[in-house]
């Protein structure tokens, strides 16, 4: 295991400009909004934020106050921000991200939770904090083999945790986080100190769907609903994700409409630039 730091190379951003520059646009949406996916003028003005206005140096600065590792696990390298908290008693947390996010969304966060009396807290309720990024995201590295599922990263953050001294601890996530969780609770019980799921992944027993209160009804029809008209990057994912990559890898605004259409729909400029920078170590 072994301390990092975050130093992308100036030829890389250097590179990255240039392609935003000379990014091919493809003609405009022939419907309003979001119908046929990410507004042409939307996408033009996040690119040109990312492009003059975003300042990944700063960034990389806040990024880096941060104390981070990479850890040797199941024969990746596996990048993890860890802060112990100043507090004896407290718990160990894993908190896990999800597509399209990265380690960086839960920073906010970490302050508080390592030392909840510098921020009008009780030192009772302190956390060490593990916020680990997802094989293939941020700066952890890619599996070159099939398997990398919601059940082998689950083994994986055990693993992790119990490298860094916490053979018991508690899990959140949200996303991919969520299911990652509940799995480590499924598979590793006699580890595990608590879950936290957002969302709690549950369904109703189909004994009971006439059953259902009116808030019931409505999610489980917007469900329905974002799966029929707005699930196409996840199939793609699901069954051609090397078709893709090559569109992904090779653009960074491919990657950065990717990212808006699978889950930045309607995000300001910023968060959405920290996402292209930060989900996958491409851009």
């Amino acid at each position: 295991m072994q301390p990092f730091r975050i130093q992308v190379p100036d030829p890389e951003l250097d590179d990255l400009r240039s392609r935003l520059l000379a990014t091919r646009w493809p003609e405009a949406e022939t419907e309003p909004g979001w119908a046929q996916g990410v507004p042409l003028e939307w996408l033009r003005d996040l690119v040109a934020h990312w492009t003059d206005g975003y300042d990944w140096r700063e960034r990389e600065a806040r990024l880096n106050t941060f104390p981070q590792v990479l850890a040797p696990v199941d024969g990746l390298s596996i990048h993890a921000v860890h802060l112990r908290s100043p507090h004896p008693n407290a718990v160990p947390l894993v908190l896990t991200h999800g597509w399209p996010g990265s380690f960086a969304e839960y920073l906010a966060v970490a302050g508080p939770l390592v030392d909840p009396p510098a921020h009008g807290g009780d030192a009772a309720d302190a956390v060490h904090v593990v916020i680990p990024s997802l094989p293939g995201y941020a700066f952890s590295s890619k599996p070159e083999v099939a398997g990398w599922g919601v059940e082998r990263v689950a083994d994986a953050w055990v693993e992790l945790m119990g490298a860094l001294g916490y053979p018991r601890f508690a899990a959140a996530g949200s996303d991919w986080g969520t299911s990652i969780s509940a799995a480590i609770g499924e598979r590793h019980p006699e580890h595990v100190l608590a879950l936290t799921l957002i969302p709690p992944l549950v369904s109703p027993d189909p004994a009971t769907m006439d059953q259902l209160t009116d808030q019931e009804s409505r999610a489980i029809s917007d469900l329905r609903e974002r799966e029929a008209d707005g699930s196409a990057y996840s199939g793609v994912h699901q069954t051609r994700p090397q078709t893709i990559g090559y569109a992904l890898v090779d653009s960074p605004v491919g990657t950065a409409a990717w990212i808006a259409e699978s889950g930045g729909r309607g995000a300001t400029r910023a968060p959405t630039a920290t996402h292209c920078a930060t989900t996958c170590s491409t851009w």
